[in-house]
């Protein structure tokens, strides 16, 4: 009888699903070496698929915007506190702390606004965690696998509603210049005027 019972309680109890489960308790479950290990074999699949250095940069930008895709839905899911960004600053901002806490563990260095296109913004990373684990080849020696990063963030940005290009530039460790579309700019303008 008290087996009975207690199994009645038990299964009335709500199960936890995995899509619950907070994004920063899973960042302690999963080593750094394990993820680069995974991440150096992307890099090595990816690379026997093509030719030059900039095929193999987009096909890991490709990659990383399926990451990135997937990332943000997923936070979304999980974080069903958090509020959905409007303006730019704070979207940028945003990726600059949280996204990049999530995917690596801490924020990036810096974020800046370019003085001649205010179009474009610089997201700074002095050693992108895709990068520390790589070594490159002489031969590929412009070869940045911060590109793959560069993917997630356009994929983040994008499907937030702020549609831009992000590449990835040797630049005080690794830039990655985020250029938005012109009506993302024409927008949030509107929006500090109201």
């Amino acid at each position: 009888m008290e087996k009975l019972e207690a199994l009645k309680i038990s299964s009335m109890r709500p199960r936890s699903n995995i899509l619950d489960r907070p994004l920063s308790k899973g960042k302690s479950e999963v080593s750094q070496s394990i993820v680069a290990l995974l991440f150096s074999e992307i890099v090595q699949y990816s690379q026997s698929r093509v030719f030059t250095v900039p095929e193999l940069q987009t096909r890991l930008h490709d990659l990383g915007q399926d990451v990135g895709t997937r990332i943000i839905d997923l936070y979304f899911v999980r974080e069903r506190s958090s509020k959905r960004e409007t303006k730019l600053t704070q979207m940028l901002l945003f990726v600059k702390t949280t996204v990049w806490k999530n995917l690596f563990g801490k924020e990036a260095e810096k974020l800046e606004h370019a003085n001649d296109d205010e179009r474009t913004y610089y997201i700074i990373e002095k050693e992108p965690l895709v990068n520390t684990f790589i070594s490159v080849p002489k031969d590929k020696g412009s070869l940045n696998c911060a590109n793959f990063t560069a993917g997630i963030v356009e994929a983040v940005l994008t499907n937030c509603g702020f549609p831009c290009k992000v590449t990835a530039h040797w630049h005080k460790g690794t830039t990655y210049m985020v250029k938005f579309e012109d009506f993302v700019i024409a927008r949030d303008k509107q929006m500090e005027e109201k």
